[in-house]
């Protein structure tokens, strides 16, 4: 079978091949993080990539926790990681763990010691990275490489009975300590940690590696294409040796290119010291690079898919601007989400010819780019606010915004012009006064009046306040992880900024699946801080789009 496409990645061209000559009917992937923290944005792109292809071709994905390492992981990561890929929108057909095969490697183990394939030393951790030699120079064997089968197999099972302390002994695959791959230089697949493990709690006190797990665990799920990052290129060979010498079902292994991003950092063991050293609040900080962190600050699956699918898949590391995953969700906020106005520095603006105690509603519209999202009521009245920057006492030309003697207007609402500034004793403005013409509403205006600028606004008297949080990036360097100094020094001091606003009363009743373009001022959701008595909104993104400028100045 074939998949027309017009522009096919190296991995969908193997798969294509695979299929079109017969290999396989369907294809099986899976996703195998380790639960030992949160997912971030570049796990996003192998999450998109996984079951991209299953959706693209027969087949299935699953989902696999690499929960090898009873010391790290948790069950708080587990079902953080299985909100996450749900809220990318995927699902998996098999939720799998490696601690479901913990009986099956362990037979596997004892079949390579039968082989004489694998044996146990009780050399420690120091003492076997000393024999393994350089990339120039050969290794040199253990002294207990030449152990018998049966006594291999009596301390291996000694082990697995508890009988030794942590680090005392490991099982190692008996293969080449001259090879040229130092991954192949007789490698350890079993080690003693006495430890409760989240799943099978104390029945085991010996864990298998990562190579002892990852490709006999793809090879029992029937995996055709096992997809992994680069850095897993030298361990291909030892994957295929042991499945090769196991003679079980043959998975393969496939590699693609990290994709970094500038400004940031994905190691998860410096995302952790972030929230351990109190840089940020925790995993889901709208700062971090984690999928919760971009969730709360109101980025979308679809803006995250779109990047992922932007950047591509290769084999040649790059640094990914940040740019153009804020440009992802500008471009998908800008069609769904809704228009709401909001004044961050207030100055009061009275009508003076609009009657005291009056008031009437206005319609808006929700969303020019979607007629189907409809039109909301806003309430106008004598007192409004309106942006402190929106006014000058003495502008200079082409300032279209309000000014003494100059006429705007209020969106969807009425031309206004400033007739007089009021100020305090210490000579800064207490208010502004101001004259509307009832025959210029928005959308039935017959006044005849132009005017060049449009205002948002907001009603005083039906003003709620909202708290709102505008987000920097987190980092002042484009590679704070690649820097030789702590990566920590390079934090942005300014990448959190809290003010006051005054919100159009529709905002009350902001549910947290909203999303929302504050007009004039950026793209924003609601915090999970909020209550009742306290909205907070999270900016995800500004309005402005610096990298698609970068690209058009590039052409």
């Amino acid at each position: 079978m074939s998949i027309e496409e017009k522009s096919l990645n190296f991995l969908e061209e193997i798969i294509d091949g695979d299929l079109n000559n017969g290999k396989y009917q369907s294809i099986v992937t899976r996703f195998p993080p380790e639960p030992n923290g949160y997912l971030h944005i570049g796990h996003a792109s192998s999450i998109c990539l996984n079951f991209g292809l299953t959706q693209k071709y027969p087949g299935y994905t699953n989902l696999r926790f690499d929960d090898t390492n009873p010391v790290t992981e948790e069950t708080e990561y587990v079902e953080s990681i299985k909100e996450d890929v749900r809220w990318l929108g995927f699902e998996w057909k098999n939720e799998r763990y490696a601690s479901d095969y913990f009986d099956q490697l362990y037979d596997f183990a004892v079949t390579l010691i039968n082989k004489g394939l694998a044996y146990v030393d009780d050399s420690n951790s120091e003492e076997i990275a000393k024999m393994k030699g350089t990339p120039t120079e050969p290794g040199k064997d253990s002294p207990y490489r030449n152990r018998t089968i049966e006594e291999n197999l009596d301390l291996f099972l000694r082990m697995r009975n508890g009988e030794f302390p942590d680090g005392s002994r490991t099982l190692r695959a008996k293969i080449d300590m001259s090879h040229p791959n130092l991954l192949m230089r007789d490698p350890v697949l079993y080690r003693i940690k006495h430890a409760s493990h989240h799943r099978t709690g104390d029945k085991w006190c010996i864990y298998p590696m990562y190579d002892m797990a990852h490709g006999q665990s793809d090879s029992i799920e029937n995996v055709t294409h096992s997809i992994c990052t680069m850095e897993f290129v030298p361990h291909r060979e030892l994957y295929d040796w042991l499945i090769g010498k196991l003679e079980i079902y043959p998975s393969h292994q496939y590699e693609f290119a990290r994709r970094n991003i500038n400004y940031t950092v994905t190691s998860k063991r410096k995302l952790l010291q972030l929230v351990n050293e109190k840089y940020v609040t925790g995993w889901d900080d709208p700062r971090m690079p984690t999928i919760s962190g971009l969730r709360r600050r109101g980025y979308t699956p679809e803006s995250i898919r779109d990047f992922c699918e932007r950047i591509g898949v290769a084999k040649r590391e790059n640094l990914v601007d940040v740019g153009l995953l804020e440009f992802c969700v500008r471009e998908h906020l800008n069609r769904v989400a809704l228009r709401r106005m909001v004044v961050f520095d207030p100055i009061r603006v009275i009508i003076t010819n609009y009657p005291e105690g009056q008031y009437e509603n206005l319609k808006s519209e929700n969303n020019p780019e979607d007629e189907t999202t409809g039109t909301r009521e806003i309430p106008f009245g004598r007192e409004l606010f309106i942006e402190k920057d929106d006014f000058m006492e003495n502008p200079p030309k082409k300032f279209f915004r309000l000014a003494p003697g100059q006429m705007v207007r209020l969106k969807s609402a009425y031309i206004i012009k400033c007739d007089e500034v009021i100020k305090e004793t210490d000579g800064s403005i207490r208010e502004l006064h101001c004259t509307y013409f009832p025959d210029s509403r928005s959308g039935h205006d017959t006044s005849g009046i132009q005017v060049k600028g449009t205002l948002h606004w907001v009603c005083a008297s039906h003003a709620a306040e909202v708290e709102v949080r505008e987000y920097d990036r987190l980092f002042k360097v484009e590679d704070p992880a690649g820097e030789e100094s702590d990566f920590k020094n390079f934090i942005n001091e300014h990448s959190l900024n809290v003010v006051k606003g005054y919100a159009e009363p529709s905002l009350l009743s902001a549910q947290h699946k909203d999303r929302f373009q504050f007009l004039r001022k950026g793209y924003y959701c609601l915090d999970s801080d909020s209550e009742k008595e306290k909205l907070i909104f999270n900016r995800t993104v500004t309005l402005k789009d610096a990298w698609a400028k970068e690209q058009k100045k590039s052409l």
